[in-house]
């Protein structure tokens, strides 16, 4: 009968069935194509791993591939990939707050802020004058150019620099130099390119005023929505443990939108969220981390793609010339200049001032920058973008290759492996309890005490442990030893104590008391 009023429905109506599908088939091949790219993407990621290759380079060559070069696919909606290029920017700077710890970046907050803002007026008025010099740019021109290729990329930076054995205060510096100088060079740029359309006419002192205090308004929402969901999602007993990494990442991006809703910089506040939150006492944060660096991937690998489809590949080989030039200038005296006006009041070796100076890597931040003066119509923005695009693509390749080979040559120490603990807990809402795990590891001085010597809280305690892979239940004459994993049980109340005396007992041994350990956490709470 179903089947029968179906049909009649349907007769003589001039309509096929199946009509709906056919109207839904662009969606189709969309979401085929999507697919395949984040796949193949997938693939050339280890690819790229193996060859020593930055992977943008290999989203970018796929994006080129699939455009009018190659596949034949016309893409030219500028104002949709620049859209879409801060949304993937968005979650890009979630995941570099996230994944940064506090311990490392307290001993790094002087330096990445200072090459986040002395080091961009540095490096942008140092490119400016050799593009007026070399390539007879008029002024305004130029400093737009160099607004647009001065801040370094978080995601080239994050993916290159975790990977390599490096002091962790220089790399948490790199590290929040990325995060944070995107916020004032994409104002600088958004000012520029008003002034080169007519529609800025406030005096500089003026603009330079409203540019602080956009900055210092986006870092207070920032923190304060940071702080706030931490204690929101501390107290929440969410139905499903996939609702913690959701919920951690729209709080970024809440962030983002209330910092930009009121004027101030959402970029800033993005990433101080995100850092806040990274380093708070977060159920399953580990879950958390690991869905933050899965959408960021995702989100850099669909930004390089689309980026690489905007390109006209005819129009690069004009653009190659500039980009060497204004390249070269950057990465060999604007750079150093910057990093060297940035870093001289404070205590680092010269060798790493130097690993600094050639370490900073620009991707799709440029690129992405490179769209708004033709979004706003300034003329001659697309020799902007380019020159851009070569310039990353080279020097991506230059500096991306070169770096484990300058680290050595300059000699940077390999870190040691830190004693602290990390801590993952998981609430049991109906027990009233707190589920935690940790990992022993190498040099923590954990290894060799005994559970009683842990002084643990008495409604907490050790009930599994995992000893090369084989699981057992411990008793009083179990010592931990390194690479055990643990879990841990304690009543909700003493979750923050139990957590303490580990961590203390961890970086003090079983005397840690007596020698003034309080194990009080490295990171915001």
């Amino acid at each position: 009968m179903v089947i029968l009023s179906f049909h009649a429905r349907h007769r003589g109506t001039g309509h096929c069935p199946h009509e709906g599908a056919r109207v839904n088939t662009t969606v189709t091949v969309a979401l085929a194509v999507g697919s395949l790219v984040v796949l193949v993407s997938a693939v050339a990621l280890r690819l790229a791993d193996r060859l020593g290759l930055p992977s943008l380079l290999l989203y970018l060559a796929l994006g080129v591939a699939l455009g009018e070069a190659g596949v034949g696919i016309q893409f030219e909606d500028v104002g949709l990939t620049q859209t879409l290029g801060v949304a993937a920017l968005v979650v890009i700077l979630a995941e570099g707050g996230l994944t940064t710890r506090w311990s490392d970046v307290r001993r790094a907050i002087g330096p990445g802020i200072a090459l986040a803002t002395i080091g961009v007026v540095v490096s942008l008025v140092v490119v400016a004058a050799v593009a007026v010099w070399l390539l007879d740019f008029s002024w305004p021109f130029a400093l737009l150019l160099g607004a647009v290729v001065t801040s370094t990329d978080a995601a080239a930076v994050f993916a290159s620099l975790r990977r390599l054995p490096l002091p962790r205060r220089m790399v948490a510096a790199l590290e929040m130099e990325s995060g944070l100088n995107d916020a004032p060079v994409i104002l600088l740029v958004l000012v520029l390119s008003a002034r080169l359309t007519g529609g800025v006419t406030h005096p500089w002192y003026v603009v330079l005023a409203e540019v602080v205090g956009e900055l210092v308004g986006g870092a207070a929402i920032g923190v304060g929505l940071g702080f706030g969901g931490a204690w929101l999602l501390r107290r929440a007993a969410l139905p499903l443990v996939g609702f913690y990494p959701l919920a951690t990442l729209a709080l970024c991006v809440l962030a983002f939108s209330s910092a930009s809703l009121a004027h101030c910089s959402g970029f800033v506040a993005v990433y101080l969220c995100g850092l806040v939150l990274g380093n708070a006492a977060l159920p399953h944060r580990a879950g958390t981390i690991g869905f933050a660096e899965g959408m960021a991937s995702l989100a850099q690998i669909g930004l390089f793609v689309l980026l690489g489809l905007l390109v006209s590949p005819s129009r690069l080989a004009d653009a190659l010339l500039p980009a060497l030039l204004i390249g070269g200038a950057l990465l060999l005296l604007a750079r150093p200049l910057s990093v060297l006006a940035s870093l001289v009041w404070f205590r680092m070796p010269l060798s790493q001032q130097a690993f600094i100076s050639w370490a900073g890597l620009r991707g799709a931040v440029p690129i992405v920058l490179a769209t708004f003066p033709i979004a706003a119509q300034v003329p001659r923005a697309t020799r902007v973008f380019d020159t851009v695009f070569v310039l990353v693509v080279v020097f991506t390749i230059v500096q991306g290759w070169s770096l484990p080979a300058v680290a050595r040559l300059l000699r940077i120490a390999t870190p040691l492996t830190p004693r602290d603990i990390d801590v993952e807990s998981a609430p049991l809402d109906e027990l009233g309890a707190e589920l935690m795990q940790l990992r022993v590891p190498a040099r923590s001085r954990l290894h060799g005490v005994y559970l009683p010597e842990l002084r643990l809280p008495e409604d907490a305690a050790v009930v599994l442990v995992v000893r090369e892979g084989r699981p057992f239940v411990p008793d009083e004459n179990t010592r931990l030893m390194r690479g055990d994993q643990a879990l841990l049980v304690s009543a909700r109340a003493s979750r923050a104590e139990a957590e303490r005396r580990l961590r203390a007992v961890s970086r003090a041994g079983r005397l840690a008391s007596w020698r003034g350990e309080s194990g009080r956490a490295t990171e915001v709470d």
